[in-house]
């Protein structure tokens, strides 16, 4: 009862798909990947801006929404009586003052070389560690890290918009603008 015809022409249907599939010329090729073409591309047409890109890293590896605590009478820019603290300069260090200190990472189990003019984040996504940062200019407390050994006069950061003073007397630092100024033990990942 079956229709040796028709199973005839579908053999033979078939076997002219597999012959054109094989032969040459009609093998698919992935177009080549231009994303970062277009990347570059989109940064040529996109103005600079000072304003911190929040949340960049918070899918895989940090930047968890932060609170910031509301400030005081005298914390605005600009009051009159308050001077604008300047913050450490590591660009200005003359690389025959560059110093290496050792920096414990204690949660990535490793100890590392870390220059004065360097941050403590740097040096640590330079050994491929993800380590947790999203605005990269001390505003967020994403990037925040605890020394456990050594002192909080250790760390000089450039810039510091969101630990208080006593914060940091407490050990905390912003990874991704303190440098160090001795050898410190460091635990990543750790907010007040």
């Amino acid at each position: 009862m079956v229709n040796t015809l028709g199973l005839g022409l579908g053999l033979l249907l078939a076997l002219v798909a597999v012959a054109l599939h094989f032969t040459k010329g009609t093998e698919w090729r992935p177009a080549d990947d231009i994303s970062q073409e277009v990347l570059e591309r989109r940064a040529e047409t996109v103005p600079e801006t000072d304003f911190p890109e929040p949340m960049n890293r918070s899918i895989g590896g940090g930047g968890g929404a932060v609170a910031v605590g509301a400030g005081t009478e005298g914390e605005l820019e600009g009051e009159e009586g308050e001077e604008e603290e300047e913050g450490f300069d590591p660009d200005a260090i003359p690389e025959d003052e560059i110093e290496y200190y050792d920096v414990e990472y204690v949660n990535e189990g490793a100890t590392i070389e870390v220059a004065n003019n360097e941050t403590l984040l740097d040096a640590g996504e330079d050994e491929g560690w993800d380590l947790p940062y999203s605005c990269r200019q001390g505003q967020c407390l994403s990037c925040g890290g605890k020394i456990v050994e050594g002192d909080p006069e250790d760390v000089v950061h450039s810039t510091n918009e969101t630990l208080s003073d006593d914060e940091v007397e407490k050990g905390y630092v912003l990874t991704c603008t303190a440098h160090p100024k001795a050898d410190i033990s460091i635990e990543t990942n750790e907010t007040p």
